[in-house]
């Protein structure tokens, strides 16, 4: 089941684009049409939430398992992580650390990030804020050579991490350079205002994975699974398999479907009934009702 394949992985590939064109078209024609502001935000966010699961794609591809070939997951996942505001030469240090530390207080680098405890910290969480601001600050340090802060980077990883930020930096500054000098919204309505609006939608699976699971290295407790429709599963690349991809982080995409069948019935977290069922179970325990 770990064979890995350029075949499927590139079939997967092309849809994904497929869908992002499509989606992005229908923000040129809602603007270019002058359609009201609310038909023009659901395209954008429809158009948005293909950009941002691309950090599904940019998760496949830095481990390796979304192609056979070693050169087409590198490429994939700089691109990936381009788009959706991500980079993936730092992300696979960094995720590297959470697979191997997953959900240990003090060594997973995803619980330095503030996590919901109420519904108050719950809607900051949702609206992006912090990711947006843990972001900016990121690549801000890392841009002006301090990226030995990050103990999953050695001496020769921190130059990798530097060359990749600072070129994406400098390939975002540049788009937003060539829209301004064309007196065109392109980045803005292309970009960065769908990537703001779909945001939320991201976090909310993000969110899942992870959430009122075990604080220990155990797999079969430590992750949630969540069922959801064939778009979400396809568009975030099976990551909604998520307790099975952690139990076995070397099968690729196209395989976790098969692994679900076998391994769901020894998962203590699995959201059955979906990501909105699933959040308002999470409502439900921060307000001391039950349990999610």
């Amino acid at each position: 089941m770990q064979q890995r394949s350029d075949a499927k992985g590139l079939l997967h590939l092309a849809g994904h684009l497929v869908f992002a064109g499509v989606s992005a078209w229908l923000v040129y024609a809602a603007v270019n049409t002058q359609q009201n502001a609310l038909w023009i935000s659901l395209a954008m966010v429809f158009y948005g939430f293909t950009l941002v699961t691309m950090f599904a794609m940019m998760h496949e591809t830095v481990h390796r398992t979304a192609f056979k070939s070693a050169w087409l997951n590198n490429c994939v996942a700089w691109f990936a992580g381009l788009m959706s505001f991500y980079n993936g030469t730092f992300y696979r240090h960094y995720h590297g650390w959470h697979h191997r530390f997953t959900q240990i207080p003090g060594k997973d680098p995803e619980l330095d990030d503030p996590k919901p405890t109420n519904l108050p910290s719950y809607v900051i969480e949702m609206s992006g804020f912090h990711w947006w601001v843990g972001k900016i600050r990121t690549y801000a340090k890392i841009c002006s050579g301090r990226a030995q802060d990050y103990p999953y980077l050695n001496a020769k990883t921190q130059r990798q991490v530097m060359r990749s930020v600072r070129a994406q930096c400098f390939l975002y500054a540049t788009a937003i350079a060539v829209s301004l000098a064309a007196w065109q919204p392109w980045f803005l309505f292309y970009w960065l205002l769908p990537v703001a609006l779909a945001q939320p939608l991201l976090r909310g699976l993000v969110l899942a994975e992870h959430t009122l699971c075990t604080n220990d290295d155990n797999a079969l407790t430590n992750t949630r699974t969540t069922h959801t429709n064939w778009l979400v599963r396809f568009l975030m690349w099976n990551m909604p398999y998520h307790a099975e991809h952690h139990r076995y982080p070397a099968l690729p995409f196209h395989r976790l479907a098969q692994a679900n069948q076998k391994l769901e019935p020894q998962l203590a977290h699995v959201g059955k009934n979906g990501y909105l069922a699933l959040h308002l179970g999470f409502f439900r325990h921060w307000s001391g009702r039950r349990s999610a």
